[in-house]
Protein backbone atom coordinates (compact mmCIF):
# COMPACT_ATOMS: atom_id res chain seq x y z
CA UNK A 1 0.00 0.00 0.00
CA UNK A 2 0.66 4.03 -0.38
CA UNK A 3 2.53 5.90 2.10
CA UNK A 4 0.40 8.56 2.81
CA UNK A 5 1.75 12.20 4.82
CA UNK A 6 -1.03 13.42 7.16
CA UNK A 7 -0.72 17.01 7.22
CA UNK A 8 -2.58 19.66 9.77
CA UNK A 9 -3.44 22.78 8.12
CA UNK A 10 -1.02 25.64 9.67
CA UNK A 11 -2.07 28.24 12.72
CA UNK A 12 -5.17 29.78 11.70
CA UNK A 13 -6.86 32.95 13.20
CA UNK A 14 -8.38 30.68 15.86
CA UNK A 15 -5.49 28.63 16.85
CA UNK A 16 -4.68 30.65 20.35
CA UNK A 17 -7.41 32.80 20.12
CA UNK A 18 -8.95 30.81 23.00
CA UNK A 19 -12.39 30.11 21.41
CA UNK A 20 -13.20 26.52 19.81
CA UNK A 21 -14.22 27.27 16.14
CA UNK A 22 -14.83 23.74 14.75
CA UNK A 23 -16.77 24.28 11.30
CA UNK A 24 -17.83 27.86 12.25
CA UNK A 25 -17.20 30.14 8.88
CA UNK A 26 -14.48 32.62 8.19
CA UNK A 27 -11.74 30.57 9.77
CA UNK A 28 -8.45 31.47 7.79
CA UNK A 29 -5.08 31.34 8.10
CA UNK A 30 -3.24 33.81 10.32
CA UNK A 31 -0.22 35.69 9.06
CA UNK A 32 2.15 32.81 10.56
CA UNK A 33 -0.20 30.21 9.09
CA UNK A 34 0.56 31.96 5.83
CA UNK A 35 4.16 31.46 5.90
CA UNK A 36 4.14 28.03 6.91
CA UNK A 37 2.40 27.38 4.53
CA UNK A 38 4.93 28.45 1.92
CA UNK A 39 7.66 26.97 3.87
CA UNK A 40 5.63 23.25 2.98
CA UNK A 41 7.16 23.90 -0.82
CA UNK A 42 10.68 23.66 0.37
CA UNK A 43 10.00 21.23 3.08
CA UNK A 44 8.54 18.75 0.69
CA UNK A 45 10.64 19.89 -2.39
CA UNK A 46 12.61 16.10 -1.79
CA UNK A 47 9.36 14.19 -1.57
CA UNK A 48 7.37 13.22 -5.20
CA UNK A 49 3.47 13.48 -4.51
CA UNK A 50 1.27 11.57 -6.44
CA UNK A 51 -2.16 12.84 -4.95
CA UNK A 52 -3.23 15.27 -2.21
CA UNK A 53 -6.69 14.75 -0.31
CA UNK A 54 -8.08 17.56 1.92
CA UNK A 55 -10.89 18.31 4.11
CA UNK A 56 -12.79 20.89 2.90
CA UNK A 57 -12.58 23.77 5.16
CA UNK A 58 -10.86 27.17 4.33
CA UNK A 59 -8.16 27.01 6.11
CA UNK A 60 -6.91 23.38 4.75
CA UNK A 61 -7.54 24.89 1.34
CA UNK A 62 -5.33 27.77 2.09
CA UNK A 63 -2.24 25.57 3.75
CA UNK A 64 -1.92 23.77 0.17
CA UNK A 65 -2.23 26.36 -2.36
CA UNK A 66 1.28 27.18 -2.42
CA UNK A 67 2.44 23.49 -2.36
CA UNK A 68 -0.27 22.82 -5.30
CA UNK A 69 0.46 25.90 -7.26
CA UNK A 70 4.24 24.47 -6.98
CA UNK A 71 3.48 20.84 -8.06
CA UNK A 72 0.65 21.23 -10.56
CA UNK A 73 -1.67 19.23 -8.78
CA UNK A 74 -5.18 19.51 -8.11
CA UNK A 75 -6.78 18.34 -4.64
CA UNK A 76 -9.79 15.68 -4.01
CA UNK A 77 -11.92 17.38 -1.69
CA UNK A 78 -13.24 14.50 1.29
CA UNK A 79 -16.03 15.70 3.41
CA UNK A 80 -14.60 12.89 5.87
CA UNK A 81 -11.70 14.89 7.05
CA UNK A 82 -13.42 17.85 8.03
CA UNK A 83 -12.52 19.66 11.40
CA UNK A 84 -14.56 17.91 14.27
CA UNK A 85 -18.37 19.08 14.56
CA UNK A 86 -18.60 20.37 18.35
CA UNK A 87 -21.79 21.14 17.66
CA UNK A 88 -23.38 23.38 20.50
CA UNK A 89 -19.57 23.91 21.57
CA UNK A 90 -18.91 25.76 18.52
CA UNK A 91 -17.74 29.44 18.91
CA UNK A 92 -17.57 29.13 22.63
CA UNK A 93 -14.51 30.06 24.88
CA UNK A 94 -12.61 27.45 26.17
CA UNK A 95 -12.38 29.32 29.31
CA UNK A 96 -15.95 28.48 29.37
CA UNK A 97 -16.06 24.93 27.80
CA UNK A 98 -13.26 24.18 31.05
CA UNK A 99 -15.89 23.98 33.48
CA UNK A 100 -18.45 21.73 31.46
CA UNK A 101 -18.52 18.10 33.01
CA UNK A 102 -17.82 17.09 29.08
CA UNK A 103 -14.96 18.17 29.26
CA UNK A 104 -13.13 16.05 31.43
CA UNK A 105 -14.76 12.97 29.45
CA UNK A 106 -12.83 14.73 26.39
CA UNK A 107 -9.52 14.07 28.27
CA UNK A 108 -9.95 11.66 29.94
CA UNK A 109 -12.15 9.03 27.93
CA UNK A 110 -12.48 10.60 24.35
CA UNK A 111 -14.15 7.14 23.14
CA UNK A 112 -17.29 8.38 25.13
CA UNK A 113 -17.34 11.87 24.04
CA UNK A 114 -20.65 13.26 22.13
CA UNK A 115 -20.52 17.30 21.52
CA UNK A 116 -24.12 17.96 22.38
CA UNK A 117 -25.79 19.06 19.30
CA UNK A 118 -22.33 17.28 17.81
CA UNK A 119 -20.71 14.20 17.00
CA UNK A 120 -18.79 11.73 18.84
CA UNK A 121 -14.80 11.40 18.77
CA UNK A 122 -15.40 7.67 18.22
CA UNK A 123 -17.75 8.74 15.06
CA UNK A 124 -14.54 11.23 14.10
CA UNK A 125 -11.82 8.21 14.29
CA UNK A 126 -14.25 5.80 12.59
CA UNK A 127 -14.81 8.23 9.40
CA UNK A 128 -11.36 9.55 9.12
CA UNK A 129 -9.50 6.10 9.16
CA UNK A 130 -12.32 4.93 6.90
CA UNK A 131 -11.34 7.64 4.31
CA UNK A 132 -8.00 7.46 4.23
CA UNK A 133 -7.60 3.75 4.04
CA UNK A 134 -10.33 4.05 0.62
CA UNK A 135 -7.75 6.81 -0.64
CA UNK A 136 -4.54 4.90 0.57
CA UNK A 137 -6.49 1.76 -1.47
CA UNK A 138 -7.42 4.41 -4.46
CA UNK A 139 -3.65 5.82 -4.56
CA UNK A 140 -1.90 2.58 -4.38
CA UNK A 141 -3.88 1.33 -6.96
CA UNK A 142 -3.68 4.28 -9.69
CA UNK A 143 -0.02 4.73 -8.61
CA UNK A 144 1.59 1.70 -7.19
CA UNK A 145 2.25 0.49 -3.65
CA UNK A 146 5.17 2.63 -3.25
CA UNK A 147 3.63 5.87 -4.20
CA UNK A 148 3.13 8.71 -1.68
CA UNK A 149 0.46 11.03 -0.98
CA UNK A 150 -0.84 13.90 1.06
CA UNK A 151 -3.78 14.50 3.31
CA UNK A 152 -4.68 17.82 4.87
CA UNK A 153 -6.92 18.10 8.12
CA UNK A 154 -7.22 19.06 11.35
CA UNK A 155 -5.40 18.06 15.12
CA UNK A 156 -7.98 15.87 16.42
CA UNK A 157 -8.75 14.45 13.27
CA UNK A 158 -5.29 13.47 12.66
CA UNK A 159 -4.74 12.18 16.19
CA UNK A 160 -7.59 9.99 15.27
CA UNK A 161 -5.86 8.70 12.63
CA UNK A 162 -2.69 8.15 14.28
CA UNK A 163 -4.14 6.32 17.36
CA UNK A 164 -5.32 3.88 15.03
CA UNK A 165 -2.32 3.32 13.08
CA UNK A 166 -0.38 2.77 16.34
CA UNK A 167 -2.92 0.16 17.32
CA UNK A 168 -3.76 3.06 20.41
CA UNK A 169 -7.20 2.95 21.52
CA UNK A 170 -8.90 6.33 20.91
CA UNK A 171 -8.80 7.17 24.88
CA UNK A 172 -5.12 7.71 24.66
CA UNK A 173 -4.84 9.87 21.52
CA UNK A 174 -4.72 13.04 23.94
CA UNK A 175 -1.22 11.54 24.28
CA UNK A 176 -0.47 12.39 21.11
CA UNK A 177 0.71 16.01 19.80
CA UNK A 178 -0.24 17.53 16.24
CA UNK A 179 0.85 20.93 15.78
CA UNK A 180 -0.25 23.46 13.19
CA UNK A 181 1.75 22.85 10.27
CA UNK A 182 3.18 19.61 11.52
CA UNK A 183 3.28 16.71 9.18
CA UNK A 184 2.88 12.82 10.26
CA UNK A 185 3.49 9.91 8.35
CA UNK A 186 2.29 6.57 8.01
CA UNK A 187 3.08 3.89 5.27
CA UNK A 188 0.16 0.74 4.91
CA UNK A 189 0.51 -2.47 4.09
CA UNK A 190 -1.60 -5.52 3.81
CA UNK A 191 -1.87 -6.01 7.35
CA UNK A 192 -0.63 -3.42 9.04
CA UNK A 193 0.79 0.72 8.99
CA UNK A 194 3.95 1.17 9.88
CA UNK A 195 4.02 4.97 11.92
CA UNK A 196 7.15 6.73 10.15
CA UNK A 197 6.38 10.04 11.53
CA UNK A 198 4.26 12.23 14.25
CA UNK A 199 4.22 16.30 14.52
CA UNK A 200 7.36 16.45 12.54
CA UNK A 201 7.52 20.54 12.36
CA UNK A 202 10.68 20.52 10.00
CA UNK A 203 12.70 17.74 9.76
CA UNK A 204 14.01 15.87 6.67
CA UNK A 205 11.39 13.98 5.04
CA UNK A 206 13.23 12.11 2.44
CA UNK A 207 13.53 9.56 4.37
CA UNK A 208 10.22 8.48 4.11
CA UNK A 209 10.26 8.48 0.75
CA UNK A 210 10.71 4.80 -0.76
CA UNK A 211 13.68 4.17 -2.77
CA UNK A 212 13.19 4.86 -6.89
CA UNK A 213 14.40 1.76 -7.92
CA UNK A 214 11.58 -0.36 -5.48
CA UNK A 215 8.70 2.15 -5.80
CA UNK A 216 6.95 -0.75 -8.35
CA UNK A 217 7.32 -3.69 -5.45
CA UNK A 218 5.14 -4.54 -2.34
CA UNK A 219 6.23 -3.04 0.61
CA UNK A 220 7.18 -5.58 3.28
CA UNK A 221 4.35 -6.43 6.65
CA UNK A 222 7.16 -6.83 8.22
CA UNK A 223 8.41 -5.07 11.52
CA UNK A 224 12.53 -4.69 11.33
CA UNK A 225 13.58 -6.21 14.30
CA UNK A 226 16.55 -4.51 16.75
CA UNK A 227 15.28 -1.13 14.84
CA UNK A 228 16.02 0.17 11.38
CA UNK A 229 19.42 0.19 9.83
Amino acid sequence: MATVILLRHARSTANGSGVLAGRAPGVALADTGVVQAEKLVERLAGVPIDAVVTSPMDRCGQTLAPLLAARGLEAVVEPELAEVEYGEWTGKEIKDLLKEPLWQVVQQHPSAAVFPGGEGLAAVQARAVAAIRAHDARVTEEFGPRAVWVACSHGDVIKAVLADALGVHLDGFQRIVVDPASVSVVSYTPTRPFVLRVNDNGGDLSGVVPPPEKRDEEPSSDAVVGGTT
